[in-house]
């Protein structure tokens, strides 16, 4: 039965599986969560040479813009997948699902590094470029969501918080690794040859990285609660129109303390090298090197955070939000005034930290918000709806903004909006769910 509770997302949960069936299954998602992670999230960090490959234009930014508009086609389709592959988590099993997702985003990336420059086959490399995307985006939109629910699932009383902010914590990783191919290619690639066939590279690599990642989550033990629900004759015949029904509030919930998550996320990761050279003209190693800065100070945040969370709840999400109302215009106007590697690398690190407090807290708080036999569907449906629309373009948009309004803080705009409407659903009460029989 649902409870309301404004600043906890604790749950009491029977006793659970052994410790070594809890650190394999644990450790099988996670790194199956940062093969996936990192091979959808590479794209942006190659934006530049992408958009010269199958975007040609005389004006570079305009080249920028295709390639963070076809970046964002692939969100698209995540709430798709969410939907989809969501309900087939709910209906058939977690470990089936996220099985599924890491083979089709090995399948979209691989895919991705073989596509013919718009020289050699014309209109076609941009098609062929978002039929990936768009394959991409769907197996991701069941990835998040699946993940998140898995790990919590699996988590001891009283922690569910912190093994909710592992997920993000292998998505931090799988950022620095994207950062870190797109670094080590741009130091060892002269620039024809990391626009002609580098960029490639970490593409080809989804082809290796995730079939070992299918392989470890195969072979893992299904969710204990999920367990639970089958046993219990709970399982949802239809969790996504559950999803819109009976848990409609809690979906919108979801989605609105997703907005400044996920553009932030984008605004400060993906979308801050790219900005560094075109809007700073700094080189490429500089502005990559200090996004790197900014994903550690992150990663390092996350877990400390879900730590924190099992104690203090939405507050941590409250005060991170507060700081992307009030940090980000200070932040962008430093960079634009110092155009120097050390500004950037403060803004990165500042944002980062901001960013790792929501990061570790959130995971565990929108889980909570949904009982287990509908939780894969409406927490992917709910944060996957606010990842497209607000977060997928975020890139697109802050190179947008800048253009048009040539002002070098433009970006930070998009996400003081965004953070003041995560503030005003954070500011009303949450209501959670309690695990164990009676939870659905």
């Amino acid at each position: 039965m649902s409870n309301p509770a404004a600043d906890t997302a604790h749950e009491a949960t029977p006793a659970g599986p052994s410790r070594d069936v809890r650190r394999r299954a644990i450790i099988a998602c996670l790194i199956g969560n940062l093969f996936e992670l990192f091979d959808f999230g590479v794209y942006g960090y190659f934006a530049m040479q992408i958009g010269k490959a199958i975007f040609p234009s005389h004006d570079p930014v305009v080249s920028t813009l295709a390639s963070f508009a076809t970046y964002g086609v692939g969100f698209l389709m995540r709430p798709v997948g969410a939907a989809v592959l969501g309900s087939f988590g709910d209906r058939r099993g977690r470990r089936a699902a996220l099985a599924l997702t890491i083979t089709l985003m090995a399948v979209a990336t691989g895919f991705t590094g073989l596509v013919p420059s718009y020289a050699r086959i014309g209109v076609w490399a941009p098609v062929l470029l978002v039929i990936c995307r768009l394959l991409q985006g769907f197996s991701t939109g069941g990835e998040w969501g699946g993940a998140t629910a898995f790990l919590v699932e699996y988590a001891p009383p009283g922690r569910r918080g912190f093994f909710g902010s592992l997920q993000q914590l292998s998505t931090g990783i799988a950022q620095l690794c994207s950062i870190g191919s797109a670094l080590l290619l741009n130091s060892v690639l002269d620039k024809p040859d990391l626009e002609h066939w580098g960029w490639r590279l970490p593409f080809l690599l989804g082809f290796i990285l995730a079939p070992v990642g299918y392989y470890l989550r195969a072979r893992v033990a299904e969710s204990p609660e999920y367990v639970r629900t089958v046993e219990h004759g709970n399982v949802a015949r239809t969790p996504l129109k559950s999803a819109f029904t009976t848990y409609r509030a809690a979906v919108l919930t979801c989605f609105g303390m997703t907005m400044i998550w996920t553009v932030a996320s984008y605004v400060f990761t993906t979308y801050l090298a790219t900005y560094a050279v075109q809007s700073l003209a700094m080189l490429p190693t500089a502005a990559l090197t200090a996004t790197a800065l900014g994903a550690i100070a992150n990663s390092v945040t996350v877990p400390i955070s879900g730590y924190l969370s099992d104690r203090l709840g939405k507050r941590l999400l409250i005060l991170s939000a507060a700081g992307f109302v009030l940090l980000p215009m200070p932040l962008f106007l430093y960079a634009a005034h110092e155009h120097s590697f050390a500004a950037l690398a403060v803004v990165a690190i500042v944002a980062g930290v901001c960013l790792g407090i929501y990061n570790g807290a959130a995971p565990g708080l929108l889980c909570a918000l949904f009982p287990t036999r509908v939780r894969y569907t409406a927490l992917s449906v709910g944060y996957n709806g606010a990842v497209m629309l607000f977060g997928g373009f975020a890139p697109f948009i802050a190179t947008a903004l800048v253009r048009q309004t040539g002002s070098p803080i433009a970006p930070s705009f998009y996400v003081v909006a965004c953070a003041l409407g995560s503030l005003l659903v954070l500011s009303l009460p949450l209501h959670t769910y309690r695990t164990g029989a009676g939870d659905d």
